[in-house]
């Protein structure tokens, strides 16, 4: 392969998870491989690990109550289970400084993978990057897709792009937004409207377009339950936009904790530049 300005970027706890799940505890080379093989498949020459480091601050600063039931998860843990989930951090951490020899791994205190990916794709131009591929099963990255930035699973083998956006949704990329807005993210614990799941959400956006022309609106008309919980969500729907919006807020999120955007933009650069 052609050396190119093309970036392959890892959701690093997404993609580790796989092996998790498979019950693997030594997974550090099939990792690597993985990783390696998706650049070279999708021409790639440059690989950036987007590595999650606690929940992110910004967020939390808005609802206390994000990803709050995360821990809930593990406080009833079997000594064998907690075991397991030891031996798999510890294999993930040897697995990321391994990856330094290979890639630009990004890690910053209490910001997301989420974040690092949405400011990477939000100043690709700057950057000199040409095409991104995203690897990632997380569908919250579909937010931050266009002609030049795609998503490829390795839970579901699928490909998401401006040209198979169809495929998934009946309404245009950019107002995937404003469903996300509308529905909410259980696994996040962002609240969505009451009543409102993913066709009604849809129906919404054939009427009005966007969550803001809803808010715009308001209040609707009708006596349905659902919109008379939409017509008392007003202040929902913005905080919510701020919740899930990551290509408007991905610099708050990273600057919040302290972190600076410019050494992020030099360590970036640098690496597009070296290779």
């Amino acid at each position: 392969m052609e050396p190119n300005n093309n970036v392959l970027i890892v959701d690093a706890m997404n993609i580790a998870f796989r092996w998790k799940y498979n019950g693997k505890k030594d997974f550090e080379d099939d990792y690597i491989q993985t990783v390696e093989s998706l650049a070279k498949s999708y021409e790639c020459s440059n690989i950036i690990i987007a590595a999650d480091w606690s929940s992110s601050k910004w967020r939390k600063s808005i609802s206390p109550d994000y990803k709050a039931d995360r821990k809930e998860k593990y406080k009833d843990q079997t000594p064998k289970e907690k075991e397991d989930t030891k031996d798999f951090f510890e294999e993930y951490e040897r697995t990321l400084v391994t990856l330094e020899k290979r890639a630009l791994v990004l890690r910053y205190y209490q910001v997301e993978a989420d974040d690092i990916a949405a400011y990477i794709v939000r100043n690709r131009e700057k950057y000199g990057i040409e095409d991104i591929w995203m690897i990632s099963s997380d569908r919250d990255w579909d937010l931050l897709i266009n002609e030049n930035v795609s998503r490829f699973s390795t839970v579901s083998r699928k490909e998401t792009s401006v040209w198979t956006w169809k495929e998934f949704f009946d309404f245009p990329i950019e107002s995937y937004i404003s469903f996300k807005v509308l529905t909410g993210d259980k696994g996040d614990n962002i609240p969505g409207i009451p009543g409102i799941g993913p066709k009604r959400a849809t129906d919404l956006l054939h009427e009005y377009e966007s969550a803001f022309d809803v808010y715009d609106a308001m209040p609707l008309p009708g006596t349905y339950k659902y919109i008379q919980a939409l017509n008392e969500s007003k202040d929902l729907i913005l905080k919510n936009y701020k919740m899930m919006d990551l290509l408007t807020y991905c610099e708050e999120a990273i600057e919040y904790p302290g972190h600076s955007l410019s050494e992020i933009d030099n360590l970036i650069e640098d690496f597009i530049n070296d290779n």
